[in-house]
């Protein structure tokens, strides 16, 4: 048997006081979203350089590859530079 409906059926009920209810409100996940993401603020003359998400991603990776070489490059020439000022320190040594 089913109930009827009337008008307030669609309204809370008056016992309800709407002062005690928390709202959480908007922004509920923004925390959890934020964790994993990472935004950055671009000037608007960079904006117009790089319009979308891929572009800047894209222009990112080949500056994060150049610098991962100069580094690389920079730690050789280092060893490189060690080694030889070892070898010579250490036939200055036998000579005398």
């Amino acid at each position: 048997m089913k109930k009827k409906t009337g008008k307030g059926s669609d309204e809370m009920r008056p016992e309800y006081d709407l002062r005690k209810l928390k709202f959480v409100g908007r922004g509920i996940y923004a925390e959890r979203y934020r964790s994993g993401t990472n935004l950055v603020l671009l000037e608007p003359d960079v904006r117009k350089a790089f319009p979308d998400d891929d572009s800047v991603n894209e222009a990112l990776r080949v500056i994060a590859k150049a610098a991962k070489r100069q580094a690389t490059a920079s730690r050789k020439s280092q060893t490189k530079v060690r080694r030889q000022s070892s070898q010579t320190g250490s036939g200055k040594a036998r000579a005398a």
